[in-house]
Formats: structure tokens, C-alpha cells, sequence
């Protein structure tokens, strides 16, 4: 084989690789993408820890879920649930296998039920201030969104941080 033939030759097995390569991205679908965000809002708090909250909406014909959360206002964002504690108490802790949303249903991030939290906050968290969050799901795919930091005189649970770890 000449060595015009082998450049020739890998020339077209590296065009093919890279065709088929863009090829199979457009056909990936990814969770994100069937995952819309609503009535998104962060409470309002001057230091340590605060709660997210919004409705998210699955589009797709496959069930989700939501397994991590990200935000440049805190060190740590995690996504927990309220159960009923010791005494009838409500106790927050870690949500111990993320947050399945239905196909075609909707899963709610809501006070005093599942949420997200902000931990070890970046700096307080002023009322009609926003910020992103970015929301991480089982696939490994993300989708970002800004919230409004809101007063929110409720969601006094007790924080077990001892849960599942």
C-alpha cells in the first residue's frame, strides 16, 4: 500500500469515527432534557443553611431521578426529606437515593417535605437576590436554573446529620 493510500485510508476511518461519534450524541437523550423547572425559590437566611425549593416536571417517557445539586451559594447543596422524629418532632435529614420524578409526572421540593439544602452558605441569603442551581440526575446529565431568595418564616424541622452516613 502506498503511502498516499494509508493517508487516504486514515483519513476516512478518522472522518467515519468522528461522524458516527456526532451521530450517536444527537440520538443520546438525556434526562435534563425532559426535566422542566417551576416556582423555583430559595429561603431566605443570613448564614450556615437554607432550603430550596420548586416543582420539577418530567416531559420524557422514562422515569428520573434527581441524585445531587450544586449552587455558588453554598459549599454543599443536598437534597433531604422531613420524616416524623423522635415525639411526633419533624426531623430533616439526607433523602437516601435521590428524588425519583414520574415520566410524564412531577416531584415536588417543597417546605416541610423533600428539599433541597444549602449547607456551610458562601454569604447570607437576601431577600429579592437570586442565584444559580444546578441540578445533577442519575445519567450524570444537569440542568441549571435561577431561583429567587425569599422570607420564609417556616420550615423549623430538627436536622439529624447523622442519617445514612
Amino acid at each position: 500500500m502506498s503511502v498516499r493510500t494509508k493517508i487516504f485510508t486514515a483519513t476516512a476511518l478518522a472522518t467515519a469515527l468522528t461522524l458516527t461519534g456526532c451521530s450517536s450524541n444527537e440520538t443520546a437523550t438525556e434526562a435534563a432534557q425532559s426535566i422542566t423547572v417551576q416556582e423555583q425559590w430559595i429561603k431566605a437566611a443570613p448564614e450556615k443553611m437554607s432550603s430550596g425549593f420548586a416543582e420539577l416536571a418530567n416531559t420524557g417517557d422514562t422515569d428520573v431521578r434527581l441524585v445531587a445539586a450544586t449552587s455558588p451559594a453554598s459549599a454543599r447543596v443536598e437534597l433531604h426529606e422531613v420524616v416524623s422524629g423522635d415525639g411526633g418532632t419533624m426531623t430533616m435529614r439526607p433523602k437516601d437515593g435521590g428524588l425519583l420524578i414520574p415520566a410524564h409526572g412531577s416531584a415536588s421540593l417543597a417546605p416541610g417535605a423533600d428539599h433541597l439544602m444549602f449547607m456551610e452558605l458562601a454569604a447570607p441569603l437576601l431577600p429579592g437576590t437570586e442565584t444559580d442551581v444546578t441540578l445533577v440526575f442519575d445519567d450524570g446529565s444537569s440542568t441549571t436554573f435561577n431561583a429567587q431568595i425569599r422570607d420564609f418564616s417556616g420550615n423549623q424541622e430538627n436536622y439529624d446529620p447523622n442519617h445514612g452516613g
